[in-house]
């Protein structure tokens, strides 16, 4: 039982708590639908003239995925030629919109428009107007109205050579940001996961930059639901002699992730190792 657990952890499994780092040698770098199915946010504006408008058994595909032939809305008339590669992406917002932690709203407003990484498309014929397409990678369901552009590599980052982990690493006295949430919106995360941060290349950050995750104890403004000086008292189970507030006790160093996309206020990591979950509001610096 042991080893199929070790087995089905491997490198990215955390939510339920079952997992929180790996068990053994893995990946030495991001996998391709890693990289190409994590999302990005960007405040800058992403060429939309180029859409998917429909597909083969429109009367009854409401979206459509791998294997599927899908028609976009250039031609011949445009250079559209067979074999060309296109990426499908689509700008999603929160549909709740309640903000987990007190500044998050605000911030994501400051990062730009959070784009969805539908899939990949390969062009399989060409008309004046209109091409056809074959979906060669599903990230995510496509839809009619999705935007296209053409396909751009993205750089597969290399690992750190893993080792013992600091969970009381001294700061870095690099930029430091937030986790402002988590892909398709969650407010948690773990190894495995990709999250969103409020710092891009305007602050220096590139591919293959690290950051690490920590958090205060005893704040309630940003961090996960807590209870108000939790941190040196609790009712019914002691209390410290005298007052500890939050920047008088050591942070607590949760994770680390790897930057896989950048963009002028934003970072796209995934998340390489986390000894406990990581909430939307956790702080990030560069390492």
């Amino acid at each position: 039982m042991r080893a199929k657990l070790a087995a089905l952890c491997g490198f990215v499994f955390v939510g339920s708590g079952i997992c929180s780092a790996q068990t053994g040698p893995g990946p030495t770098q991001a996998g391709y639908s890693t990289v190409y199915c994590s999302g990005f946010v960007t405040d800058q504006k992403v060429p939309d003239a180029t859409r998917l408008v429909s597909g083969e058994q429109s009367n009854v595909k409401v979206v459509f995925s791998r294997g599927d032939y899908v028609y976009i809305n250039r031609g011949q008339e445009k250079g559209v030629r067979v074999g060309d590669r296109y990426s499908v992406v689509r700008p999603e917002s929160d549909p709740l919109e309640v903000n987990w932690f007190k500044w998050q709203a605000k911030l994501l407003k400051a990062m730009g428009t959070n784009y969805v990484d539908a899939g990949q498309l390969r062009v399989i014929e060409v008309q004046p107007k209109i091409s056809i397409a074959e979906v060669t990678l599903s990230c995510n369901y496509m839809q009619r109205g999705d935007i296209v552009l053409p396909f751009q590599e993205r750089p597969e980052p290399v690992f750190k050579e893993p080792g013992p982990f600091d969970h009381f690493a001294p700061v870095s006295g690099k930029p430091v940001a937030m986790v402002v949430q988590a892909r398709d919106y969650t407010q948690a995360a773990g190894s495995g996961t990709t999250v969103y941060v409020n710092l891009g290349t305007e602050k220096g950050v590139k591919v293959g930059d690290y950051f690490r995750v920590f958090r205060y104890q005893g704040t309630l403004a940003e961090t996960p639901p807590q209870t108000k000086d939790y941190q040196d008292r609790m009712y019914g189970f002691g209390s410290s002699p005298s007052r500890y507030s939050w920047n008088d006790l050591p942070r607590e160093v949760l994770g680390e992730g790897v930057v896989l996309n950048v963009s002028r206020n934003a970072s796209t990591v995934l998340l390489t190792f986390s000894s406990s979950t990581i909430y939307a509001g956790d702080y990030v610096e560069l390492e």
